[in-house]
């Protein structure tokens, strides 16, 4: 057997993703922000980028620039390509992509910022007023720098101890000491320590709260009224004003020195309604307007004898990789509205009418509308917002599955979880529905449902099992 080396012609079909598609793919699921970032690097990156001065965005200014660009133009004798065929559009110096409609201003930045007290800067006030002994304060510190944002305790005095390392006695005597600050319940290791150490500060040590927090924790947390009453010997009613007293107990003590930061959402589209249609507009406040530096072009001209070759294959690079992005960002833009627009058609109700009238709606339907594979849509309505008539909402909220009505028509699943929540709302607290008396409701009104659809839609809710939600006075 010998060895030998031959070649074969083989046609062979590939799917090849060029650096200029891919770039077109990486934008599309980049929010505004992002994009804007992206932009702004590639500015610095890529010296044939700029960013159009703003008094150039002007419309009449914008076709002088671009008739002037032309005639100068017409020396270049750029080779490989004729770019201003392709990208006549991109070259005028005072490009911009055309926004049809306005939309309202943004509020101004000082309603966005607020400056708040912090519950570690709270408790350190207090710990430097409340002692002066060196030791005292570093425990403390180490205490308060391992609290949550409910404000308990999330480190062992073990583990605290060996921060230090400090004696266990040192920890609790500095430990004891903090859970004296103010918010009272602050720095406990449960929610069982968290509200004794309320009811102590009221004076309660040895009450039938303090025994019912001590003892009989998971009786009430069960509501399991009548057993707690009989094993702490009393009626239901005197049990009551106990129970209603730990109620009004704070769990979580240390939340209203860390509240929720609020987060504003840019919207990338506003839907506008003109006449009696919903027209999509394209949020383009923000991003930078590019377009290719004249200046850097007029090194491509074989003309100039100052340009080396080195010079010229330089500049065609970075004017290669300038143009493309500037058309990925228009085709991205272009995208996006396609999408938007689909979506304002199959949700022409939901913009009329409101939440009950979101019609169910998949990557499948608004593909199949515009043309365009069902992962392009999906990278389209990643990380973007809506602005419509009923609020903000992400465009992945459009998209919901649909569950079959006795009707005919289908019905979307936040649909049906509105009617949950409404159901639950207007019942009885005494005697609360149990999830298959929900299914008999909706049954009656034409849904089909099983009862674990039930459990895990009220679970998507917040909402607690009848049992959790029934109130026995």
């Amino acid at each position: 057997m010998t060895i030998s080396q031959k070649l074969h012609t083989k046609l062979v079909q590939k799917l090849i993703l060029t650096p200029s598609l891919q770039q077109a793919i990486k934008l599309l699921p980049m929010s505004t922000l992002e994009l804007s970032e992206l932009l702004n690097q590639e500015m610095v990156e890529n010296p044939l980028l700029e960013e159009v001065p703003t008094e150039e965005l002007q419309p009449v200014e914008a076709a002088q620039d671009k008739q002037e660009e032309k005639e100068k133009e017409k020396t270049d004798t750029w080779d490989d390509q004729d770019y201003e065929y392709f990208f006549g559009d991109y070259l005028d110096d005072g490009y911009r992509p055309h926004t049809p409609t306005e939309v309202k201003e943004l509020p101004p930045i000082e309603n966005t910022l607020s400056t708040t007290t912090s519950l570690a800067d709270h408790l350190l006030w207090q710990l430097s007023m409340q002692t002066d002994d060196p030791l005292m304060r570093e425990i403390g510190e180490a205490i308060i720098g391992n609290l949550d944002d409910d404000g308990q305790l999330v480190a062992t005095v073990e583990e605290l101890a060996a921060m230090g390392p400090w004696p266990i006695e040192d920890v609790e005597r500095a430990l004891k000491l903090v859970q004296g600050f103010d918010p009272i319940g602050v720095a406990a290791r449960d929610l069982q320590e968290c509200l004794l150490l309320q009811l102590r500060h009221l004076g309660l040590a040895g009450s039938p709260a303090e025994k019912i927090v001590t003892e009989h924790m998971r009786l009430l947390q069960n509501h399991q009224v009548p057993e707690l009453a009989r094993k702490l010997g009393m009626s239901i009613d005197d049990l009551k004003q106990h129970i209603e007293l730990i109620r009004h107990l704070d769990p979580k003590p240390g939340s209203r020195y860390n509240p929720s930061q609020s987060q504003y959402v840019i919207p990338d589209v506003y839907v506008v309604k003109v006449e009696d249609q919903y027209v999509a507009v394209l949020n383009e406040e923000g991003l930078p307007q590019l377009r290719i530096s004249p200046v850097y072009r007029r090194l491509l001209d074989k003309s100039a004898s100052d340009n080396t070759d080195e010079t010229r294959a330089y500049v065609k690079d970075k004017f290669r990789s300038a143009l493309w992005l500037i058309k990925s960002v228009e085709q991205r833009q272009k995208t996006i509205h396609k999408v938007a627009t689909s979506i304002i058609n199959f949700q022409r109700d939901f913009l009329d009418h409101g939440i009950e009238y979101l019609r169910p709606l998949v990557l499948r339907d608004v593909a199949n509308d515009i043309g365009m594979h069902e992962s392009t849509v999906s990278r389209v309505v990643t990380n973007k917002y809506m602005h419509t008539p009923q609020g903000v909402f992400e465009m992945k909220y459009f998209f919901h599955s649909g569950i079959a009505s006795a009707y005919g028509e289908a019905v979307s699943s936040v649909t049906i979880k509105q009617r949950i929540r409404k159901i639950i709302e207007q019942e009885d607290p005494r005697k609360p529905l149990s999830d298959s008396k929900i299914v008999s409701i909706l049954q009656r009104e034409g849904l089909e449902l099983a009862r674990r659809t039930i459990a895990k839609y009220r679970e998507e809710l917040k909402i607690p099992t009848s049992n959790q939600r029934k109130v026995l006075y």
